[in-house]
């Protein structure tokens, strides 16, 4: 006869302590100081790697994608050129300045700046200049695109605003890049995208995707029974990973779990159908390498529902048994942040399948408003002043650990001082 399962058998405790940091009440002035933001800018965002996407959106020789990176107060462009290599490039013309590609995406050999013509292939080379004749001494070798620092891990893509990074993405990512190498990321060509513009700091925002605690009470309709139950009322988490300034905890779902008597459009899209509580646009028969891998649940537990994965500084990746999905914290000042979500689905093969993914992506806004509804709230409460210290819990153990390492690189002199271990 099996034994009724405890709190203290299926969550590990003094993840806090295991992760060698301090318990003490932590400072708001990181979510609030402007003098602390422009620290982040200079010490921490221009040294570290950052990614912006994966290799699936540049699917071809000449596919491009563009964006702007406020905290470098830049646009960029992505490209993949004939020799299938992906580069990131400052956005800006060699003339005068001029944004050169307008478009968001697409497919082009060569862009020409709509200011005065200024034409550049799409590895970043400049091809022509209209009346080069009445230039004076133009070197065309030197007035191609700017490149950025880019590099390519497991179909992620990312840039580095130093010239000369202090540390190749490889080291960045240590034990971290290790622990996931040869992860099988599915339905990756096909995402459902969302994006807003917050009246938050960029770590308040990814502090709120970053534990469950606050589930049971900002959630209660949508995902507080799938996340808690008599067991774990609180929605403690299972485990936690820590591998340098990157982290990983795996949240408690409820294997009771079952949708309400008159929920009849969840039970026909759900119908035999194991996606971990639900959060996936797809079976698990479909992600079996992905559930495979030993990052993925790596306590291999059976009350497992979601792993919360933050690559540092600004970057989650979510890991579930209906797939993944990601997000992005871009810092705007410091209290605006560009928010990003993208939520891979596969292409639907019936109507049941197309119902799941509707049904899915609708669940997915209702909690995504909750969620960043509430952010707004926090940055205006952190702002008062009313207090200059939060309290946390061991549940919130990866916001604790991202401000530590926050706070190492932006007093750190160089970037292999901000990655020594403790």
């Amino acid at each position: 006869m099996n034994e009724m399962p405890t709190l203290a058998s299926i969550c590990t405790p003094n993840l806090t302590q295991r992760a060698k940091l301090s318990t003490a009440p932590v400072s708001a002035d990181p979510y609030r100081s402007p003098a602390y933001f422009e620290l982040e800018r200079e010490n921490l965002f221009k040294r570290a790697w950052l990614t912006v996407g994966r290799v699936e959106q540049l699917p071809e020789p000449g596919s491009f994608v563009t964006q702007t990176i406020e905290i470098w107060n830049a646009p960029i462009v992505i490209t993949r050129d004939r020799n299938d290599k992906i580069q990131a490039f400052y956005n800006v013309c060699a003339h005068r300045g001029n944004q050169v590609v307008l478009a968001e995406r697409g497919t082009a050999s060569r862009f020409s700046c709509g200011y005065h013509s200024w034409t550049y292939r799409n590895d970043g080379t400049l091809l022509g200049i209209p009346d080069a004749g009445n230039f004076f001494d133009v070197d065309k070798e030197k007035c191609g695109l700017k490149p950025i620092a880019t590099e390519v891990w497991e179909g992620w893509i990312f840039i580095n605003h130093q010239e000369t990074p202090e540390v190749s993405l490889e080291t960045f990512l240590g034990d971290f890049g290790k622990a996931f190498a040869g992860m099988v990321w599915g339905n990756s060509t096909k995402s459902v995208f969302f994006e807003a513009r917050l009246k938050a700091n960029w770590k308040v925002i990814a502090d709120a995707f970053a534990e469950t605690y606050h589930i049971p009470t900002i959630h209660p309709a949508t995902i507080g029974t799938t996340f808690a139950n008599k067991i774990n009322p609180f929605s403690r988490p299972i485990s936690g990973e820590f591998w340098g300034p990157h982290r990983q905890v795996s949240t408690f779902g409820n294997p009771e779990y079952a949708p309400a008597e008159n929920a009849m459009v969840e039970k026909l899209a759900y119908a035999n159908i194991d996606t971990g509580n639900v959060l996936g646009a797809s079976g698990t028969a479909e992600m079996q390498k992905f559930l495979e891998h030993s990052a993925v649940n790596p306590t291999r537990s059976k009350h497992w529902a979601v792993d919360v994965t933050w690559v540092f500084p600004n970057f989650h990746i979510d890991l579930s048994p209906g797939g993944f999905w990601s997000h992005r914290f871009w810092p705007v000042s410091v209290n605006e942040t560009r928010w990003e979500a993208e939520f891979h689905i596969p292409d639907a093969t019936d109507a049941r399948g197309r119902l799941q993914q509707e049904l899915y992506v609708a669940r997915l806004a209702e909690i995504l408003l909750e969620d960043v509804t509430n952010t707004e709230r926090t940055q205006r409460g952190i702002e008062s002043g009313a207090f200059d210290t939060m309290q946390l819990q061991d549940g919130e153990v990866m916001i604790r650990h991202s401000l530590h390492h926050v706070d190492k690189w932006v007093k750190a002199a160089t970037v292999a001082e901000a990655l020594a271990a403790d």
